[in-house]
């Protein structure tokens, strides 16, 4: 139902949903880097570092809110794991390479969706 990019970053339902996905994925990411369960959740600003790396900032409007942007790659990560264009799994393996330093982590994360998704740029 999504037709571009910019759609899916300004879904706010996929933003409430997308938010305890990212907290699970990254949780378990860092419990298997470091062999101990482990619960974190990751604050807005890790993200909106993360979209503005890997230059998706600007296609949100500009004067989008950093928890606003954080929202935005919620939303994308969740649509992602829900359209099978990653799965859990993956999203974990991704993260966990990079878990010591989250924004990189996070970066990673959106291009491997980005350069998967099938709408349009």
């Amino acid at each position: 139902e999504y037709t571009s990019l910019n759609e899916i970053l300004l879904d706010k339902e996929l933003a409430k949903l997308g938010d305890s996905f990212v907290n699970l994925v990254f949780s378990l990411a860092a419990s298997n880097r470091k062999e101990a369960p482990t619960n974190i959740r990751v604050p807005s600003k890790i993200l909106a570092e993360a979209l503005r790396k890997t230059g998706h900032r600007k296609r949100l409007p500009s004067r989008t809110d950093r928890h606003r942007q954080g929202d935005a790659v919620e939303a994308l990560i969740i649509y992602s794991w829900l359209g099978g264009v990653l799965s859990l799994e993956e999203s974990v393996a991704i993260l966990q390479q990079r878990v010591d330093s989250p924004v990189e982590a996070f970066a990673d994360l959106i291009t491997t969706i980005v350069n998967r998704l099938d709408v349009a740029l």
